[in-house]
């Protein structure tokens, strides 16, 4: 049976990974890999030459594609960005998630807007990692500081690692200025190996909705103290809800994109549109809130992966009668 036509599917959740030069994209990366958990994941990058995957993940290669374990795979895109995100969308099966990682001086939102033009994919989110050590320095640099600023600022999520090389008061104090730096992004802080792979893995793009039976226990993250929103001993949640109909998702976007628990949301309802089913989508990546409508018909849900316990969320979609 012939694979569907492009717009007949649900475009694949693309996940950008930004950083500076060594500010630990790969080594994140690999842990994404490994704990996959049975997910497809397609990852992107400019040159094999720019990423070291594990060599036990890889099973075989070509020019263009390494077929990587659990059946994700790798590809680089060289100068196009689109036409590899179409021919990886049709694949059979094609991917749950994509991970474009970008080179150390490349910014996301460039790459955020080209996504823009993709009638196969769009994107999640923008996952920035700092390395604490050595963001300041690099930010305050005549030479590389502009870039690195404009990282910080396109993120929807900036992970702060490598607590073990700085003292605890410049560890206390980093979210501060992180603050400063990015104000529109989710602040998560810790070693690489504890990162919660749910918030960027757990996301299909061929049912818009979360693969949360998949999902492992919440893992603890945040090994020092860094501000009320990520505290040691921090644990990652998801909430998952029936989506009523009358729900305007503009104003729930919103309000949960200025929820500080919140990390990730998305949302699909099907509606019936000049006698096509069709889904609006629901997408919060840290404050950023978009509403879309895509052709074929998904479940009514919303799911929530938030910070700490699930009772808090649950609460909060209560008084929002948002709960059954």
């Amino acid at each position: 049976m012939p694979p569907e036509p492009l717009l007949e599917r649900l475009p694949l959740p693309v996940v950008i990974i930004g950083g500076y030069l060594g500010a630990g994209k790969t080594t994140l990366l690999n842990h994404l890999l490994r704990h996959a958990q049975g997910r497809r994941v397609a990852v992107l990058v400019n040159d094999f030459g720019d990423v070291n995957i594990d060599a036990a993940l890889i099973e075989s290669a070509d020019d263009t594609v390494l077929s990587l374990a659990g059946g994700c795979l790798c590809c680089a895109f060289g100068d196009d960005l689109l036409g590899t995100l179409d021919a990886v969308a049709r694949r059979e099966p094609a991917p749950d998630v994509v991970l474009i990682e970008l080179s150390g001086v490349a910014l996301p939102a460039q790459v955020a807007r080209s996504l823009q033009l993709s009638q196969s994919a769009a994107l999640a989110g923008i996952l920035v990692l700092a390395d604490a050590a050595d963001v300041q320095r690099l930010c305050a640099d005549r030479y590389v500081g502009d870039v690195v600023q404009a990282q910080l600022q396109s993120a929807h999520w900036l992970l702060l690692h490598k607590p073990d090389r700085v003292d605890a008061d410049t560890w206390a104090a980093l979210p501060g200025w992180l603050a400063q730096q990015a104000p529109q992004a989710r602040l998560l802080a810790g070693p690489l190996e504890e990162f919660p792979c749910e918030l960027v893995l757990a996301w299909s793009g061929q049912t818009g909705l979360p693969q949360l039976e998949e999902a492992s226990a919440p893992q603890v993250f945040a090994g020092r103290p860094i501000g009320a929103d990520a505290r040691a001993g921090s644990r990652y949640c998801s909430v998952s809800v029936a989506l009523h109909a009358d729900v305007d998702l503009h104003q729930l976007g919103q309000a949960l994109s200025g929820h500080p628990l919140v990390l990730r949301a998305k949302g699909s309802r099907w509606r019936v549109e000049q006698g096509r089913r069709v889904t609006d989508v629901l997408q919060v990546a840290g404050s950023s809130v978009r509403v879309s409508t895509q052709p074929q018909g998904a479940l009514d849900a919303l799911v929530l992966i938030g910070l700490g316990e699930a009772e808090p969320l649950r609460a909060w979609l209560a008084g929002h009668g948002l709960l059954n």
